[in-house]
């Protein structure tokens, strides 16, 4: 199998190739999905690196030649030169990486990486993306800062001194301004952080929690930002309830509703999925089995969430995003399995095979379908994915990194007929 080495020497990244380092191309995975124009989706899988750098990721065009390139952990992977329309060339060509900050090797089996989610935003307001790194949970929060194009390690500033919950969450909770960052603080407070100016300084935290609250301690799992209650302000929500949203979200403590959203999970998605204009929950088993979603019901003036399972074929879906992949105006879910997420013996079904799937949300009459689609059985997910149009043919592509490495799936279509749904 092809492999790239990534080698920092004198202060410089150099290459060792052996093979293809120019990001391996692999079938299109199995049962592609039919559309009711004939076509047909499937996903074409690129190994950008094999080395376990991340288990989260962000897409960006860093470098300012038009095209969005891959940041995961210490590095980032620019895209390979356009094609004459403007689009990012097909095929096994080279996805270039930069370093961050210094490479480190983190053993698969016994250790975590220092970074588990990523986002991308312009800080400094400069015209540069930066980088945002949630790392271990527990450990600082941090921003790195482009160099405006140069090479070498980004300056790195610190969002804050800790972070809490396992999938920390970027969302909208200002009614102008950019998203924002929501995690748990000291293991007690819920809170959201506000970039000063300069950002260079640690960020504004706005604690929107009473001490002690559920899904702040840094062990913690499940978290998600979205209108749960109606009046377009968005919430926070864990398993045990939400905080809902006060006019201004600078005041706080916010109202918190007490609610049953399941057990440990992953991202928590706020969308109505059954067509019936009240917000619904979305999210997956982080260490065990199940992908779920809960359906609200107000009667009476109380909000109540019914569990339905979408699937419980594997386990460890410990990264969730949504996407509408088929262009059909709905929002259907990727997710997949985290390799080794607690070692090679620590979870259900540890060494089962590492899938990544797409779950086609379908609606008739009121009632709900999903049906799953397989993306691949070698990758899955860390502890984010990232469902984007990554190659700017206006459909929705697939990036993870995690301790099998990082991975783009580019979604293709064509009239061939699908095998092997369920």
């Amino acid at each position: 199998m092809a492999r790239v080495h990534l080698i920092l020497c004198a202060g410089l990244l150099s290459l060792a190739y052996d093979h293809v380092g120019r990001g391996l191309q692999a079938p299109p995975a199995a049962t592609p999905a039919p559309q009711s124009n004939g076509s047909v989706i499937r996903f074409t899988k690129t190994v950008i690196d094999t080395e376990f750098r991340s288990e989260g990721a962000a897409v960006a065009d860093v470098n300012h030649d038009g095209t969005l390139d891959i940041l995961a952990g210490n590095v980032w992977y620019e895209a390979p030169s356009s094609t004459p329309r403007g689009l990012p060339a097909r095929g096994p060509r080279s996805w270039r990486p930069h370093v961050i900050a210094p490479l480190q090797k983190f053993d698969r089996a016994t250790e975590y990486s220092n970074s588990f989610l990523n986002y991308a935003r312009d800080l400094n307001h400069d015209g540069w993306i930066d980088q945002l790194v949630l790392g271990f949970p527990g450990k600082a929060a941090t921003w790195r800062e482009n160099p405006r194009g140069g090479d070498g390690p980004w300056r790195e500033h610190i969002i804050s001194d800790t972070q809490g919950n396992e999938s920390p969450a970027m969302g909208r909770l200002l009614a102008e301004g950019p998203p924002v960052l929501i995690y748990g603080v000291e293991d007690s407070l819920m809170a959201w952080f506000e970039a000063r100016s300069p950002p260079t300084e640690p960020f504004r935290r706005h604690v929107i929690s009473e001490p002690e609250a559920p899904g702040t301690h840094h062990f913690a799992h499940g978290l998600g930002v979205g209108d749960l209650n109606g009046d377009d302000r968005n919430d926070v929500v864990v398993t045990k309830g939400y905080w809902v949203a006060p006019a201004d979200p600078r005041q706080g403590p916010w109202p918190f509703v007490a609610a049953d959203l399941g057990p440990d999970c992953a991202q928590m998605a706020i969308y109505d999925v059954n067509g019936d204009d009240v917000s619904d929950v979305v999210t997956s088993s982080a260490h065990n089995i199940g992908v779920w979603w809960f359906e609200q019901q107000v009667r009476g003036g109380q909000r109540t969430f019914a569990r339905h399972t979408i699937d419980d074929s594997f386990s460890q879906s410990h990264a969730l995003a949504t996407a509408d992949i088929n262009g059909d105006g709905l929002l259907d879910v990727v997710t997949g399995k985290r390799f080794w997420a607690h070692g090679p013996d620590g979870d259900v079904d540890a060494n089962a095979p590492a899938v990544l799937h797409w779950f086609e949300l379908r609606r008739r009459d009121g009632r709900v379908t999903w049906i799953r689609h397989d993306i691949d059985d070698d990758s899955g997910v860390g502890t984010q994915v990232v469902a984007a149009d990554v190659d700017g043919d206006e459909r929705i592509d697939v990036v993870v990194a995690n301790k099998k490495g990082v991975f783009l799936f580019r979604q293709e279509r064509g009239p061939t007929s699908a095998k092997g749904q369920r």
